[in-house]
């Protein structure tokens, strides 16, 4: 096995809270490893366009703490083709990079890995970055924690409103394809119900609930992931307003705002365990695979079997939900 000396670091798809502290965990590990670190700008296109600086500990200094990425981010369609790929690789090899740590989620995870299956004399190690965490390989992807707390955050101001004003609010949360915000959020913020595209939402029942629920409540919460089948919040919503005008039922889109602000602490240390990881795992002469934390425990799982997956909804949080919603 050839030694490592220089690793290509870039992030991709949409931005996680913790990101930047990934990044400085990769750059300062490297270096303490004595293998020079390339950031990779613009994530995939940034890679095919040569957008590649060096990096050192102080360019890392002081990004712990923020939201977002430093090294900027982005999707490709040229990535998406050999044509593209192959740009890539050739200013790569011109780089002199042998290696390369790519943070994202699922996108990101197909993209590198086609890569590596044409161009297998670079190697690659991906770090689960996305809000939704919707991968297999990890318990937690980087930035869920600080998601779930901002949204947890912002409904604790709408349940304040909706008691004053004796109000329903739909809360809309982001998961096209994944209700483990909505989940978690649903709990924590003790809503009514929860709607997630993992399962077949009835209206109906969402009916009933409501139907059944104390009258004497002066707020309801509905959470709703923005990829439910019944249309999102917006359609829930009018459904709402039409069989129960009664109701003072109002929408809330939580939006972007939950991709950004100052990682968690979970986050950050999450993020620094993974970075390191992914340093270590190219060193030791893994490629192909993303790195994760199951149970604790740093684990590797190859990157075709880590792609987005429908995680099954766990049926004790509805079931707890429902329970303490009376």
């Amino acid at each position: 096995m050839t030694p490592i000396k220089k690793i290509g670091l870039f992030t991709s798809g949409s931005d996680s809270p913790g990101m930047n502290a990934a990044i400085r965990a990769v750059v300062r590990s490297a270096i303490f490893y004595n293998i020079e670190v390339a950031g990779i700008r613009h994530g995939f296109e940034g890679m095919i366009n040569g957008e590649i600086i060096p990096m050192g500990t102080k360019s890392v200094s002081n990004i712990i703490q923020r939201g977002g990425t430093m090294l900027k981010t982005g999707r490709s369609e040229q990535f998406k083709s050999p044509e593209g790929r192959k740009l890539a690789y050739e200013q790569l090899k011109k780089n002199d990079i042998q290696a390369l740590v790519a943070l994202g989620g699922n996108g990101t995870i197909i993209g590198v890995k086609e890569f590596n299956e044409e161009y297998p004399d670079i190697a690659v190690i991906a770090v689960p970055c996305t809000i939704d965490n919707d991968l297999r390989g990890s318990d937690f992807t980087i930035g869920y924690d600080t998601a779930i707390n901002t949204v947890i955050e912002a409904v604790d101001k709408i349940r304040e409103t909706a008691e004053s004003h004796d109000r329903l609010f739909i809360v809309e949360v982001m998961g096209r394809d994944s209700g483990m915000i909505a989940l978690r959020t649903g709990m924590g913020v003790g809503a009514e119900a929860i709607m997630v595209p993992e399962t077949k939402s009835d209206l109906n029942a969402l009916f009933d609930r409501l139907e059944r629920g104390r009258k004497d409540k002066t707020s309801k919460i509905v959470m709703v992931a923005e990829g439910d089948e019944p249309g999102g919040a917006f359609e829930i919503g009018r459904a709402i307003m039409e069989r129960y005008p009664h109701y003072d039922t109002r929408v809330s889109v939580l939006g972007h705002i939950q991709r950004g602000g100052k990682p968690t602490c979970m986050d950050r240390v999450l993020a620094s365990r993974l970075g390191v990881a992914a340093v270590e795992a190219l060193m030791a002469g893994h490629t192909g695979e993303m790195v994760g934390l199951i149970h604790n425990d740093i684990v590797f799982t190859p990157l075709g079997q880590s792609v987005k997956h429908h995680h099954d909804v766990n049926a004790e949080f509805i079931r707890i939900v429902e329970m303490l919603s009376l």
